[in-house]
């Protein structure tokens, strides 16, 4: 009877996580609804310097976030994601998971940023040839740039908002 039970539940086991895998998978890869047209296959770098001594002097971590919210994903160190054609997408540490959160912003808004910090990255891959800004506290322009190719680096912490368009 014990070698029945033990069958059983190994062969449910199996079949929960072959399941949660295709589920988790067909999650990742769909893209939102009102996008279209190829993507960027894109490679954050390695974790920034300082993170493993940060968590390691377990310093209070919180989670990089954006308002109004958008699309985001956690990428592991110099692993890959995808930016979608429209898209400008924006790279910062989160000590709470030891990735990278890659944050996908599509619709033309401005987005303020909370617990944004240090060196992260950006990519703007946008069509239509908008003009986007990086704002500081105070509503000062601290950049403006037009779409291109590549990555570029930015220092999160003057950082309090982005316009994409």
């Amino acid at each position: 009877m014990r070698r029945k039970r033990s069958l059983i539940g190994t062969i449910s086991a199996l079949i929960l996580v072959l399941t949660a895998g295709v589920t988790a998978g067909s999650a990742q890869a769909a893209a939102p609804l009102d996008q279209g047209g190829a993507g960027q296959v894109l490679r954050v770098p390695a974790a920034p310097a300082g993170a493993a001594v940060a968590s390691a002097q377990g310093l209070a971590a919180v989670s990089p976030s954006v308002s109004p919210s958008v699309r985001s994903e956690h990428v592991a160190p110099g692993g890959t994601f995808n930016c979608l054609s429209g898209e400008l997408c924006a790279a910062a540490w989160d000590p709470t998971t030891s990735n990278w959160e890659i944050f996908h912003v599509y619709t033309c808004n401005r987005y303020y940023l909370s617990n944004w910090g240090n060196t992260g990255y950006y990519w703007d891959y946008q069509t239509g040839n908008p003009t986007s800004t990086f704002y500081g506290q105070s509503g000062n322009v601290i950049k403006t740039f037009k779409p291109f190719d590549g990555r570029r680096d930015q220092d999160w912490n003057p950082v309090w908002s982005i316009r994409n368009c």
